[in-house]
């Protein structure tokens, strides 16, 4: 995307609602803080998390329990 597709996207947000407006503002401030992290993951880390989230959303993976969750915090003293 060029930064002139930029400028007009972000000229079209001035014309949203102001919660439409806000909730853009939000989502945007939240990527610039992720790309000022210190913190990466490694090619590796990427792939496992990949790995990880295709296997949650074809059924292959699950959450914990709130009852699970719950025995993993008191095993860890919480």
């Amino acid at each position: 995307m060029t930064q002139e597709q930029m400028r007009k996207i972000l000229d079209r947000v001035l014309t949203w609602p102001a919660q439409r407006q806000e909730t853009a503002a939000r989502l945007l401030h939240e990527l610039e803080q992720q790309h000022t992290s210190s913190y990466r993951l490694s090619d590796e880390q990427v792939a496992e998390v990949e790995s990880r989230r295709t296997d949650f959303i074809q059924g292959r993976e699950r959450h914990a329990s709130d009852d699970e969750m719950a025995a993993l915090w008191r095993k860890c003293g919480l």
